[in-house]
């Protein structure tokens, strides 16, 4: 099957911290929707949360950086701190193969 159609059968809540509109929490954002658009279509929710509005989220779940995202299941929860330009991180972190890979 190829990459587009791979599914491992898990849902997944994304809580992304970001900090306004600084060119990596946009960048994170946009990395996010477009996953979300394309390789994990109604099998994520997403909250997006703007630590300069709501720090008190960011100390509740140790957020020191923003951007920084944090995939659940599995548990203990994933982190994953930076722009997430990088996608094949967020794959592997999501247990998705990269695009053309075959599963």
């Amino acid at each position: 099957m190829s990459a587009k159609g791979f599914t491992n059968g898990k849902t997944y809540h994304l809580r992304l911290f970001v900090a306004g509109e600084e060119p990596n929490s946009r960048k994170a954002r946009d990395t996010v929707r477009h996953l979300c658009e394309t390789r994990l279509k109604g099998r994520a929710t997403v909250e997006v949360v703007d630590v300069l509005e709501d720090f008190q989220a960011a100390i509740e779940n140790n957020v020191l950086v923003a951007p920084t995202l944090i995939i659940a299941p599995p548990e203990p929860p994933i982190t994953i701190i930076g722009s997430l330009r990088d996608v094949r991180k967020v794959l592997e972190a999501l247990g998705l193969p990269e695009e053309g890979e075959d599963a």
